[in-house]
């Protein structure tokens, strides 16, 4: 028996720590929401907040813990790679960590190491902000450098609302600085996905067309589509550019979350790299469609065992997430369920009650529930995930 610390016990952290009480390892976590329901299952937790890094350190001493977990959580990541590295765990450099984890210090580690990045910089001040938008122009991407699940993105179509982006940016800054991006014109999907390192190689990436609710929120993503419909001389080159820049990190093992574009000239373009595996039932899907669990790995690597199996495969099927969500403020009456979304349905946990306030999907935060489904074709789930109001829809009075 191992002693692992889980950072975050959220409902979409719940799987790791299933798998390591099903080893019988000792589990303690660690969250600043008392009710989360990590705490239920765990043998010991603490409620601190897991960006404290002193502080989670200090318990990490004390319960003499053999591995560290961030899962789906890229705030706790950094927090993670640092007490690893002090307490000579299994992890990666802090430093690399805290790169992947900054949109400011990705996108300069980017640019420095000629990888194609758009025209990006970050700001402390309004002012000096709004000259670098007049230079690079609108449509315009305005993001917090540390926040994630794309909480204050703004995408930005005219000049004159740029202040009140900045100021919602800045309200899920923890460092306060605000990134001022170029928009990327792309061909296609955008791609999300999970991947696993071992020993500094890409050794596992699964990936996805990523989608979004064009009736209420074009940012936040509602669902991935397994296998991705980009071809293969694109996935290719974005699998050496991944390659490429874990070598210039000096990543070692664990999780990696995709999400990237291909632009309209068939450029390959990071949007970002999460060094943790994905949320949106990313690492669930995965194992239905290949047979991997990248949930046993991303626990066993941080204990240090032996990840043997662990390789390409391919997607057997067609499949997705989908976060159940409201277009329309009110309360909750039911969920509408068409006759083929009830045969494709795989899994589904919905647990709003009726008469509760919903609100128009602005974030993951707005999430009323995760549902995974298998279709009989490419052509048909896209065409269901990119309409998917025709078929599942959250009826609100």
């Amino acid at each position: 028996m191992k002693k692992v610390l889980f950072l975050g016990g959220a409902p979409t952290q719940i799987p790791p720590i299933k798998y390591a009480l099903e080893q019988g390892h000792e589990v303690i976590t660690l969250d600043y929401l008392p009710e989360n329901p990590g705490h239920k299952l765990a043998h010991q937790y603490y409620n601190i907040s897991t960006t404290d890094k002193e502080a989670v350190l200090e318990i990490a001493r004390v319960e003499k813990i053999d591995g560290i977990v961030a899962y789906a959580s890229d705030p706790a990541s950094p927090t993670a790679a640092y007490v690893a590295e002090i307490m000579g765990l299994p992890g990666n450099p802090y430093d690399s960590v805290e790169i992947l984890a900054r949109k400011d210090l990705f996108r300069d580690f980017l640019a420095k190491h000629n990888f194609n990045v758009p025209r990006s910089n970050a700001f402390y001040n309004e002012d000096e902000a709004k000259l670098w938008l007049d230079e690079i122009g609108v449509p315009a991407f305005i993001k917090p450098v540390d926040s994630s699940g794309s909480k204050g993105v703004t995408h930005l179509q005219n000049a004159e609302d740029f202040s009140s982006a900045f100021e919602h940016a800045l309200k899920f800054s923890r460092e306060k600085k605000v990134v001022v991006e170029e928009k990327i014109v792309r061909q296609g999907y955008q791609v999300a996905g999970d991947g696993f390192v071992l020993d500094g190689e890409l050794v596992f990436r699964c990936w996805a067309d990523e989608h979004f609710d064009k009736l209420c929120n074009g940012l936040v993503p509602i669902g991935q589509t397994f296998p991705t419909s980009h071809n293969e001389d694109l996935l290719n080159e974005a699998h050496r550019e991944t390659q490429r820049l874990i070598t210039l990190l000096g990543m070692k093992t664990g999780a990696l979350n995709f999400d990237f574009v291909f632009s309209e000239d068939g450029k390959f373009y990071f949007l970002e790299l999460g060094p943790r595996n994905g949320g949106c039932l990313i690492p669930e899907v995965i194992r239905y469609a290949t047979g991997v669990d990248l949930i046993k790995y991303t626990v066993d690597a941080a204990l240090g065992l032996p990840c043997t199996g662990l390789t390409m495969k391919p997607t057997n099927g067609f499949w997705s997430s989908y976060m159940v969500h409201a277009i329309d403020d009110g309360k909750f009456k039911e969920l509408s369920l068409s006759e083929r979304a009830k045969e494709y349905i795989v899994e589904r946990d919905v647990q709003v009650k009726p008469g509760a306030q919903v609100n128009v999907f602005s974030g993951s935060h707005d999430t009323l529930g995760t549902m995974i489904l298998k279709y009989p074709s490419q052509k048909e789930m896209l065409d269901m995930v990119d309409n998917m109001e025709r078929d599942i829809r959250v009826i609100v009075e």
